[in-house]
């Protein structure tokens, strides 16, 4: 019986493509939490921003969920500029097509997603 045991203990403690158990694991950037959590993050990020313009996703590199008393969702996004002020946002505003307008870089946010009780945070962002 332990011939049997084993190998499938050692199946389920690996740290191979699944992850580990409770650490976070890729989804897909169209899981409806992930779009959800990146829209907030994008908003925070131009509401603490000193730009005069509003910048939006170009490109999600990568996306993973976490459980922890909810959910929290690290993505990673290249963000562009728009030429929209930020007070005169409108969702119809798109990036710059010419590169040096659109000063691309990249960002990693954290945020954590409570969706039971309506709560959401985000918790870090990092950009290069």
């Amino acid at each position: 019986m332990w011939k049997v045991v084993l190998p499938l203990l050692a199946a389920v403690f690996s740290v191979g493509s699944v992850g580990l158990i409770g650490g976070p694991t890729d989804i897909s950037a169209s899981n409806e939490g992930a779009v959800n959590a990146l829209n907030f993050a994008v908003i925070e990020h131009n509401r603490q921003s000193n730009g005069m313009f509003l910048t939006k996703p170009q490109e999600v590199i990568k996306v993973q969920r976490q459980m922890v008393a909810g959910f929290l969702y690290i993505i990673t996004v290249k963000m562009a500029k728009t030429p929209c002020r930020k007070s005169a946002a409108t969702e119809l505003c798109a990036i710059h097509e010419d590169p040096a307008k659109a000063q691309a870089y990249q960002c990693t946010f954290k945020v954590w997603d409570k969706p039971w009780t309506g709560e959401i945070k985000l918790t870090e962002q990092t950009c290069t």
